[in-house]
């Protein structure tokens, strides 16, 4: 009789250590990149700084969720997202946002990718200069954050944008924001829809930074429908919130 409480006892220490290995090794990992970006900002020609600093992040987060996957008993399905590692052309790839984890999937699966950043984490010592050279964008001014993304797409990367703004809070989707119609319409880029399900919601919204995960964590992405650029920004923007949710809830119910 008391060896289920000792087991789940146990088990839910493994979860906490998890945590702590999970977190650990993303600061770590962050506390190491800087010198190598201050010496690669030094040596390397200006023209270079963005492409090699976008693939070394993009190496160090496959590194990242390598270790997640045999340390922390998370479980990843990204298989789908492979044709987008061999995408020349520019792209913005639009996704729900369910937790923290969302970026660092996504660039994983990107080697010459760009985001939106908080203008407080482009500024913060830990995860700035990385994302500086690698000319991510900051959403302190919206109308900027346009400008800057479309000459991200016509230096031939794709761009990585929540449409949600924020993590969701409201599941299974916040109501869209029109940024990634009018990135799209500015642009003439298309939008690659990617829909990331989560076993549980760690580091969403509502899940604080210290609370341990529910292990395993199932995460997997599907690829999605890709939209061309739109005319309409009122339609497109309906058009485009309106599948992610038939996606998702048709997920939830089970037949996605």
């Amino acid at each position: 009789m008391m060896e289920r409480p000792l087991v789940r006892l146990l088990w839910r220490g493994y979860e906490m250590l998890a945590m702590v290995v999970g977190l650990g090794l993303l600061a770590l990992g962050c506390l190491h990149s800087i010198p190598l970006f201050a010496l690669l900002y030094l040596v390397l020609p200006r023209r270079w700084h963005r492409p090699v600093s976008r693939r070394l992040i993009h190496w160090g987060f496959r590194l990242y969720l390598a270790a997640l996957r045999i340390l922390c008993q998370v479980r990843l399905d990204l298989r789908e997202l492979e044709p987008l590692r061999h995408e020349r052309a520019p792209l913005i790839v639009i996704a729900n946002h369910p937790s923290l984890l969302d970026a660092v999937l996504l660039l994983s699966m990107l080697p010459n990718a760009s985001c939106v950043l908080k203008a407080a984490l482009l500024h913060n010592p830990l995860f700035g200069v990385g994302a500086r050279m690698a000319g991510y964008v900051s959403n302190e001014d919206p109308r900027q954050m346009i400008r800057d993304s479309t000459h991200t797409l016509q230096d031939g990367a794709q761009f990585i944008l929540f449409p949600e703004g924020t993590r969701t809070t409201d599941f299974p989707l916040n109501p869209l924001s029109s940024a990634c119609i009018l990135l799209s319409k500015q642009s003439r880029v298309p939008l690659q829809a990617v829909i990331l399900e989560f076993s549980t919601p760690y580091l969403g919204k509502h899940w604080g930074l210290l609370r341990p995960p529910t292990l395993p964590l199932t995460i997997r992405a599907r690829l999605g429908r890709r939209f061309e650029p739109p005319e309409y920004t009122a339609t497109a923007l309906a058009g485009l919130e309106a599948y992610f949710r038939q996606e998702l809830k048709d997920r939830v119910s089970g037949r996605g």
